[in-house]
């Protein structure tokens, strides 16, 4: 009567929907069952076989890899890119062993790889020496020097003589005068010589334009010193660009707001504005640092901030209160 029904059933439903608690049920079953039992079952005895052989196959089943490399690290990957980005003259063996260096176990050929995939040169081509480069890399060398001239109210005009360093964007007043003579130019620079000593040393070029003021007695200052004299060509003010620009700085944050009395008032303005420019003035070239920056520290107990006027309030600097 039961394989009637059973074949009653098979008849009215179609394929019966089983789910894996289903399959792995019936599989065990039929292990429990002696095979003249199995014509009970809903699915054919090679159905249950298969489902068995699979149970059996997914308890024995260890995790492993699929074959061939392993991928390389999202990390690593992106330490590669980087060290490429940021050292245009690197190849694929000198980031190796950077990365080595670094602790970080890499094959060269995966470098090379990752940097072709990146659409990146990996024997180092990607670098071309542009005039700024050039420019920053030898920044350190470099000593900059011109004029600019300041009208009093008495519209008398006043030659100010000035350096900079262009590494640093450090100036140095070299001193004020109405009549710039060639001998009163040569011991400004005799005076710089012997206030800077040591450091000049490190300067191998000094840039000043074509102006007469500058003698051949000025030259020899610096020549004296290891410097080599680079003069501007004619009306081409960007060839001596850093001193330009501190002029342009002067005269927009000081010298167009106020009214110069003389030659002493004068001084003291230039003086006290170049300690503010050299010591506390963010600079854009310098990442908005400042040339002569000290290292900072952040009270913890405390985080109130004094401000302090310059210039009688033209200029306010602002620090944290110790």
């Amino acid at each position: 009567m039961l394989h009637h029904e059973l074949a009653i059933l098979r008849r009215q439903v179609g394929r019966p929907h089983l789910n894996d608690a289903d399959r792995v049920f019936l599989a065990a079953a039929s292990r429990l069952l002696a095979h003249r039992r199995w014509s009970l079952f809903i699915v054919r005895p090679e159905t249950l076989l298969r489902w068995h052989r699979k149970l059996v196959a997914r308890h024995w089943t260890y995790a492993h890899r699929s074959p061939g490399r392993p991928p390389i690290d999202p990390e690593v990957r992106a330490l590669i890119i980087r060290l490429a980005s940021e050292n245009l003259r690197w190849g694929y063996l000198r980031i190796t062993g950077e990365m080595a260096g670094l602790g970080i176990s890499v094959a060269a050929t995966t470098v090379r790889r990752v940097l072709q995939k990146a659409g990146l040169d990996p024997n180092g081509g990607r670098y071309s020496l542009c005039w700024r480069d050039f420019v920053r890399a030898q920044a350190r060398t470099i000593l900059a020097t011109d004029f600019f001239t300041v009208d009093t109210v008495s519209l008398r005009r006043l030659y100010v003589l000035f350096f900079v360093e262009i590494d640093t964007r450090r100036v140095h007043l070299a001193g004020v005068t109405s009549h710039p003579t060639g001998p009163w130019v040569t011991q400004q620079a005799r005076n710089l010589v012997m206030s800077l000593g040591h450091a000049l040393s490190v300067r191998r070029v000094l840039i000043r334009d074509r102006d007469a003021k500058f003698s051949g007695a000025f030259d020899e200052v610096f020549r004296s010193e290891g410097l080599r004299i680079v003069r501007t060509p004619v009306r081409a003010p960007r060839a001596n660009a850093f001193a330009e620009r501190f002029v342009g700085t002067i005269r927009r944050e000081c010298l167009d707001w106020i009214l110069i009395l003389g030659r002493r008032h004068l001084e003291g303005i230039l003086r006290e504005y170049i300690d503010h420019y050299n010591a506390h003035r963010p600079h854009r070239g310098l990442g908005l640092r400042v040339p002569e920056a000290q290292p900072a520290e952040f009270p913890s107990a405390s985080r109130h901030i004094h401000r302090r006027d310059r210039l009688g309030g033209l200029i306010h600097e602002y620090h944290l209160a110790a």
